[in-house]
């Protein structure tokens, strides 16, 4: 593998997950299915319940359920680091750190929530695709701050 192939393999990877990230904050759910492979799955963890939704059309009702409430959202991905060919080329592998802020107009400040994805990517006909999410919370400022534990192999996610 090329330093040239490398490296645009990691741009295609961070450009799809500032793809995600622009969808949810326009919450443009019909975008999802140029994201996430048609078999993609998302495993959800609160801190309190985890669940799997599958396909990108699940994906984006979960989302749109979460958030419907809300006036604005802006979701932003704050660290990535990235592992090419894990499992042969055309995968790679992340733990992307993220940040929400939600914000309501009943309430004075807006709530954020931070949290970490690990992902699995899928590289199909030169173009690269979620085939796994898992989303696990970190933490979130209100109504109350709360703090989840870091899930059980986090450190060991990359190689």
């Amino acid at each position: 593998m090329t330093n040239t192939s490398r490296s645009d393999d990691h741009l295609g990877i961070t450009q799809l997950q500032s793809a995600y990230a622009d969808c949810v904050t326009r919450r443009a759910w019909h975008e999802l299915d140029q994201l996430f492979h048609p078999d993609a799955t998302l495993v959800v963890s609160d801190g309190r319940a985890t669940r799997t939704i599958e396909g990108p059309t699940a994906i984006g009702e979960l989302i749109d359920g979460a958030v419907e409430s809300l006036d604005l959202i802006f979701f932003v991905n704050l660290n990535t680091r990235i592992e090419l060919y894990p499992d042969g080329e055309g995968t790679a592998r992340a733990r992307t750190y993220v940040r929400e802020l939600h914000f309501e107009q009943r309430l004075v400040v807006a709530k954020e929530i931070y949290g970490v994805y690990l992902d699995r990517y899928v590289q199909l006909e030169d173009r690269w695709w979620f085939a796994t999410r898992e989303w696990h919370a970190l933490a979130r400022t209100a109504p109350d701050l709360a703090l989840h534990a870091t899930p059980d192999g986090l450190d060991d996610w990359l190689a």
